[in-house]
């Protein structure tokens, strides 16, 4: 058992990647359970590196919303001589992740819905904030009593930003890279959205929409053909198997934007979800609307642009 700074006392490795491990911990100091991520700095330089993560924790730390896990702190910690190991702090999630839950098969096609109108609504705070997430994925996904949370923004970068990983190196899980990531094109929010129309797309029907066995077979046949139609799942509104498809389009113009895909997704299950609405908002109504708005407000400011977008398939 290690403690951190004197204050998270690490408890027990619930994670591991290949770049980092989460530790359950407690923050002796607020007396509370804290999720801690060590993050192994890239060999390109490690105070760059140690600044690059620190970065992406204060990008991170700005985002407030429900459907995002919390950053709360962020440190280092020497564990050999001239080797700081960064961490970040973040709120704990408690429950499961979808990956756990996909193992036994698709999800019924209202809770697939729901998930993604969730995990959605969190994209759309983030891109509100220019910031794209890089690494949507089951594994990313915690269901909790509460609601979805999205986790694990370690990788998350400015959108637009040049990728700053070296050539031959891709960022994030390779079946859910948009095509213009695996070209190493700069990341933006419609990337985010690719991987979002994946995890629906795995949700719905409890596979990718690529058959592969291997990581170089699915990058191959990525690049050879187009993903998979959505078979047919019994009830299914048309709108959310259409708003599927455009997700996983090549081109990245065709695909949607997360605050319309949540409002598209959280009505065809009549769920509430939470999405930044000053944009939409005229700057003399600005000052009376608050930055966060339920469904039913939402609703109100964009019903005709959603109308539009659902009812013209063959247009986009």
């Amino acid at each position: 058992m290690r403690t951190l700074d004197g204050r998270y006392r690490l408890e027990q490795r619930i994670g591991i990647g290949g770049m980092s491990e989460v530790w359950r911990a407690h923050d002796s100091v607020l007396d509370r359970p804290v999720a801690v991520k060590l993050m192994s700095p890239g060999q390109e330089g490690r105070d760059a590196s140690v600044e690059r993560i620190r970065t992406e924790a204060r990008a991170a730390a700005r985002l407030v919303h429900p459907n995002v896990a919390s950053v709360h702190d962020f440190g280092t910690s020497s564990t050999l001589p001239g080797r700081p190991l960064p961490y970040i702090v973040m709120e704990l999630a408690e429950g499961e992740t979808l990956a756990a839950h996909l193992r036994a098969g698709p999800l019924d096609w209202r809770i697939a819905v729901r998930v993604c109108a969730e995990v959605s609504a969190a994209l759309a705070a983030a891109h509100a904030h220019g910031i794209v997430h890089r690494d949507v994925k089951p594994a990313n996904v915690m269901l909790t009593p509460a609601g979805v949370k999205v986790l694990d923004f370690g990788i998350a970068t400015p959108a637009g930003a040049p990728d700053p990983t070296p050539d031959g190196l891709l960022v994030g899980t390779p079946a859910y890279l948009a095509p213009e990531q695996l070209d190493r094109a700069p990341a933006t929010p419609a990337a985010d959205m690719y991987a979002l129309g994946v995890l629906l797309y795995y949700s719905l029907t409890g596979r990718l929409p690529y058959q592969a066995g291997t990581t170089t077979q699915l990058l191959g046949a990525r690049r050879r053909r187009p993903p998979e139609p959505l078979p047919e799942v019994p009830g299914l509104p048309a709108e959310v198997a259409g708003l599927c498809a455009d997700c996983l389009a090549d081109d990245p113009a065709r695909r949607p934007t997360s605050l319309m895909a949540a409002l598209l997704l959280a009505e065809a299950v009549d769920a509430r979800v939470y999405v930044p609405m000053l944009q939409s908002v005229p700057p003399r109504q600005r000052e009376a609307v608050s930055p966060w708005t339920d469904r039913a407000a939402a609703e109100q400011t964009q019903a005709a642009a959603l109308t539009d977008w659902s009812a013209a398939p063959a247009e986009r």
